[in-house]
């Protein structure tokens, strides 16, 4: 296993993050104060969902696709949020005002089925209503990662079906991912490419996966992996700049010979590629251009919606 080894969440360090103040239930309290229940049934028994979002200029960026996404999903699963967008947006609001935190913040919101009254597992258990949290860090992407990129090994682990766990759930049951990063850390690589049900490229353990060959922008087809509000981001930007980009099946051959390679995600926006299994991706190194024109593309659209 890698002893200097990346992840696409590394973040420049911050000392205000020791003397946070974390919103729980309505409350807001210090960081070494906040407790939830070894009964929640997202500790006993990761049953329930979560969003990652970022504030720019006091303003949470593409906040209306976070919550159709949240909403969702919690539809979904029986999960019962009590209370509406704008009941969360105060909660956000407060939290980030509890922390002085107005610019370069990234938020876990989770929502939980709440405390069980035995630890078993039927949903009936959890009978008093949801655990809300929110978790907010000054936090701004290692720059470090633009300049050398991010390696990434083929493993075992795929995404699988929809009516096993569908992928498009961002659920606190994560333990599919966690074995596909510990199969790449054992590889020596930062983080996993996972492969979809019939052996395609899909998706690593905690991003969207792109690849750029002969000017094309190649994505998955969707059918296997999360429904990323940046990976989607993309997607646009690329229609709408005259970038050719394709959501389809493509396979390991493809992608070793790609010219670049990135991974999108709320915290890092872009991420660019260095080496999959080995193999050094394009012959420059760290970002590319076509990932460093996206990547300025997604910052002018992040102004303009965080504006005001």
């Amino acid at each position: 296993m890698k002893d200097n080894s990346n992840t696409t969440h590394d973040a420049e360090d911050d000392p205000r993050n020791k003397d946070i103040k974390i919103y729980i239930n309505g409350e807001i309290v210090p960081r070494n104060e906040a407790r939830v229940s070894v009964y929640d049934s997202g500790f006993m028994l990761g049953d329930g969902m979560w969003e990652g979002m970022r504030l720019y200029n006091c303003k949470w960026a593409f906040f209306d696709e976070h919550m159709d996404r949240l909403f969702d999903s919690c539809k979904a699963v029986s999960i019962d949020i009590g209370m509406d967008r704008a009941g969360i947006l105060d909660a956000l609001t407060r939290t980030a005002a509890a922390n002085d935190m107005t610019h370069d913040v990234h938020c876990r919101l989770m929502i939980t089925r709440g405390v069980k009254v035995k630890p078993f597992q039927h949903p009936a258990l959890s009978q008093s209503g949801p655990t809300i949290v929110i978790i907010m860090e000054h936090s701004k992407p290692a720059t470090h990662l633009q300049a050398k990129g991010i390696s990434l090994a083929t493993v075992p682990q795929v995404r699988g079906l929809p009516m096993s766990q569908d992928a498009k759930y961002n659920s606190h049951s994560k333990l599919n991912c966690i074995i596909a990063c510990l199969q790449a850390e054992q590889a020596g690589a930062d983080e996993a490419l996972m492969l979809d049900p019939h052996g395609f490229v899909n998706t690593t353990n905690a991003c969207n996966f792109f690849i750029v060959r002969k000017g094309e922008v190649w994505t998955s087809t969707g059918d296997y992996c999360m429904n990323g509000v940046t990976r989607q981001k993309v997607i646009d930007l690329c229609r709408a700049n005259n970038i050719p980009v394709y959501e389809k099946n493509y396979s390991l051959v493809d992608t070793y010979g790609a010219s670049e390679a990135f991974l999108t995600g709320t915290f890092g926006a872009q991420t660019p590629v260095s080496q999959i299994d080995g193999k050094k991706i394009g012959d420059h190194d760290g970002m590319g251009p076509v990932t460093a024109r996206i990547r300025e593309l997604y910052k002018e659209l992040v102004e303009r919606n965080t504006q005001g």
